[in-house]
């Protein structure tokens, strides 16, 4: 399995990672790298690359919000030459859809499968999806 890593503000890569292990179990291949408040841009890349170092090239990122730091650092590698998938706007669906792919071998289209994991339950509600019986 390819290799993923999780990078955001605080902890919230963590906390996805430990979300995504109650649905699918524990998962060795899933990194993180948090930067935290006390933290600049210095300590980040440090952070990140002893990670990436550590994997030798075969992995993905999943960045927490496209501008932020974090994405921005992992953007920086990409431009000076490293080669690895970065995506921003991490959620759950989304790492799910990435351990799936790997786990049945099919490589799928994370931003499509994610932009239709976003829904408006109201609207479901309201278009009669659900009945009482599938409860």
């Amino acid at each position: 399995m390819t290799n993923l890593i999780l990078i955001s503000h605080g902890d919230f890569c963590m906390e996805l990672k430990r979300s995504a292990e109650m649905i699918l179990g524990p998962q060795e291949n899933i990194y993180t790298v948090s930067l935290l408040p006390n933290e600049g841009e210095k300590d980040f890349m440090e952070k990140f690359d002893a990670v990436t170092d550590k994997l030798g090239g075969n992995y993905t990122v999943f960045s927490d919000l496209m501008g932020g730091t974090p994405c921005n650092i992992a953007s920086k590698k990409i431009m000076n030459g490293a080669v690895f998938e970065l995506y921003a706007g991490m959620n759950l669906p989304m790492v799910i859809s990435f351990v799936n792919a790997a786990l049945i071998g099919n490589a799928n289209s994370l931003v499509k499968e994610t932009r239709q994991s976003i829904v408006k339950v109201n609207d479901v509600l309201n278009d009669g999806v659900f009945d009482e019986e599938d409860e």
